[in-house]
């Protein structure tokens, strides 16, 4: 799945919408960006590590890096 299926079914999965997360991340860093641009960054690929962290963050998920092989 890619990142921007991945991350949208999180977001679902959480009780989020797309709406919420970004009304959130605005109000947190005082900007004006639109559920059109933020799913614009998810179709193109262009969201940031950071970006990601923090909408995972956001939503309750955290990334966590594992050795190929090592089980969860």
């Amino acid at each position: 799945m890619s990142l921007k299926g991945e991350l949208k079914a999180l977001i679902i999965k959480s009780g989020w919408t797309m709406t919420q997360v970004v009304d959130s991340l605005n109000k947190k860093h005082d900007r004006d960006t639109t559920v059109q641009n933020f799913s614009s960054k998810l179709i193109r690929g262009t969201l940031k590590y950071s970006e990601v962290c923090e909408i995972l963050d956001l939503i309750g998920y955290k990334i966590e890096w594992v050795p190929k092989g090592e089980k969860v």
